[in-house]
């Protein structure tokens, strides 16, 4: 069975809260997000698993799809649904021998042949990006804009996550161009209400998937 993700995609990064993790995630879920992913890039691992444990036991219980960026062995202790891996961190079949079977890996890719390679894993679905220009990260790859999207959707049956710059304004594009979902990050943290912007992204996903057919 194909997996099918939610089509709004939270990335908590802790670089950008302004109020703890744990009130940040209970606003989004509220709204209606289903699937968050923590990021701290900055925390000890001591840190990193205390927080995940918390979000982990608020999340998971409320049937949130919860992911945790790079680590496999604090989403494992932590009782995450999963984690998301990068092209300088552990690869997809180390990171699931980690977590464990049944539990979602994710692959972050930024050009043709990383796409390619990923679809040859057994990671659950592949994130794309950065679609548009981010802050988010400190050395992000090149742009790859919504063509990119469109040129590997016919490589893979997974899920395809957009990632990178995408805002309220651009998403309907990106769902358009074959994204099954949209990663969120600053669009969303750094609104003065997070809650209600992400009400607003699941609107508007709903309503570029109505329009496709999808």
């Amino acid at each position: 069975m194909r997996l099918v993700l939610p089509r709004l995609y939270v990335i908590l990064d802790a670089a950008l809260l302004t109020i703890p993790e744990t009130e940040c995630a209970r606003q989004l879920v509220d709204a209606g997000v289903r699937l968050l992913q923590y990021r701290h890039k900055a925390a000890s691992p001591g840190e990193l698993l205390e927080s995940a444990k918390r979000l982990s036991a608020a999340l998971v219980r409320q049937a949130v799809t919860f992911i945790v960026n790079d680590r496999p062995d604090v989403a494992s202790l932590a009782g995450a649904n999963g984690v998301h891996v990068g092209q300088e961190d552990l690869g997809v079949e180390d990171a699931r021998a980690v977590v464990g079977p049944g539990k979602l890996v994710g692959i972050s890719t930024h050009n043709r042949a990383q796409f390619e390679q990923a679809t040859a894993t057994s990671a659950d679905y592949i994130a794309v990006g950065p679609i548009f220009s981010t802050f988010t990260k400190e050395n992000p790859d090149p742009v790859v804009g919504t063509g990119f999207i469109r040129r590997v959707r016919p490589l893979t049956d997974k899920p395809i996550v957009a990632i990178g710059g995408i805002t309220l304004e651009r998403v309907a594009d990106v769902v358009r161009a074959g994204a099954d979902s949209v990663a969120v990050i600053s669009d969303i943290l750094r609104a003065p209400e997070p809650g209600k912007r992400a009400r607003q992204f699941i609107e508007t996903l709903e309503a570029a998937k109505y329009a496709a057919g999808v």
